[in-house]
């Protein structure tokens, strides 16, 4: 759980142009697959539903939602300090994740043509949708005299092989649990206006949308797939990814509380909400779900979000290299024993919800 250390924050009249980011183990991932096994997928036991997303895709709702309006047309120079670092680490790691879901959006779209026409052409567009999102977001961070060179960083990013399952588990996940942060932020905001402080937040309830179409697309993928929900292996990598995405969704939130500050939010409560909403959701892809209202499930979220935080502090002191290695092995050694014993907590079964009303 390594992570960065602090960067300068762009002053006014500064101008950047970033080509790589910062690399740690809450850094989003760049992905390549086996691109020979996803167009052997057999997609008949979703074919209905498949086409009918495909249909919704081709409808384009959000074609013209991603148009800066005159709201943008401001100077952002009181957003300084902390508050402004915050910020900026924000959109630069939602950036850096939707640009790396067009990558692998648009790598298998070429690699499926003339092989899996229908998959082929959804993840043509899913590829359009994140491009936009990577975009808007770029041109968000250039309000704040910062943008990324996605260009160059394709180049200078190390690609994670991950097999098709996973990332059809991990995929799903992402962009569900993307759609509660967004609908959770703008519910929010439009209670607490005042919280508002850039325009960004305005776009969010439309967004969220294509996050949840996407997700809806891998879900019909997991089901497609009986090896992925009627085997006990399925039961243990849906287990797995489930507390792999809530992990890593708290550790990030703890470590940005001052942008969950800055909307008026507390960073724990938030968190919390989010993996509870997800998991709720998950339930109506995975054979089963993880019982989040187990009496340590949360406790051992935030302590090992708290660790994450000590090693983040002690990282970014001017203690020698070979006593923070010392040092962070514990809390390292705390997190992995705390992550293990919320895996060996036993799951709810999802299968024996289907075609209930929840």
């Amino acid at each position: 759980m390594v992570t960065a250390l602090s960067k300068s924050t762009p002053q006014p009249g500064d101008s950047s142009i970033k080509t790589a980011i910062e690399e740690n183990l809450l850094s989003p991932r760049f992905y390549t697959t086996d691109f020979d096994q996803a167009a052997a997928m057999d997609l008949s036991r979703e074919a209905e539903g498949i086409q009918t997303m495909l249909e919704e895709m081709r409808a384009d709702y959000n074609r013209y939602h991603f148009i800066r309006d005159d709201s943008f047309k401001q100077e952002w120079e009181h957003i300084q300090g902390e508050e402004r670092q915050a910020f900026i680490d924000y959109l630069e790691r939602s950036c850096v994740s939707e640009f790396s879901g067009f990558l692998l959006f648009k790598e298998l779209s070429r690699r499926l043509k003339g092989r899996s026409p229908v998959l082929a052409e959804i993840f043509s567009l899913m590829a359009r949708d994140e491009a936009r999102h990577a975009g808007f977001l770029n041109k968000c961070m250039q309000d704040f005299h910062i943008s990324l060179d996605l260009a160059k960083l394709t180049k200078n990013r190390t690609y994670t092989f991950f097999p098709v399952e996973w990332i059809v588990y991990a995929v799903y996940l992402s962009e569900k649990i993307g759609y509660w942060r967004y609908i959770l932020i703008y519910r929010h905001l439009e209670q607490h206006p005042e919280h508002s402080f850039y325009p960004l937040f305005n776009y969010f309830e439309s967004w969220c949308q294509d996050e949840n179409r996407h997700g809806d697309i891998f879900k019909a993928l997991v089901r497609s797939q009986p090896t992925m929900w009627q085997t006990w292996q399925g039961r243990l990598w849906s287990r797995f990814f489930l507390l792999s995405v809530f992990a890593t969704h708290s550790l990030t939130v703890h470590e940005r509380a001052k942008f969950y500050e800055m909307l008026g939010l507390d960073a724990t409560e938030f968190d919390t909400q989010v993996v509870r909403k997800t998991n709720d959701t998950a339930a109506r892809a995975f054979p089963v779900y993880l019982n989040v209202d187990h009496p340590q499930f949360f406790p051992r979220l935030e302590r090992a979000a708290a660790r994450n935080l000590k090693i983040k502090q002690l990282m970014e002191s001017s203690a020698p290299g070979w006593l923070k290695q010392l040092r962070k092995a514990p809390l390292v050694l705390g997190i992995v024993g705390d992550l293990l014993r919320l895996y060996l907590i036993k799951p709810l079964d999802a299968e024996a919800l289907r075609g209930t009303i929840r």
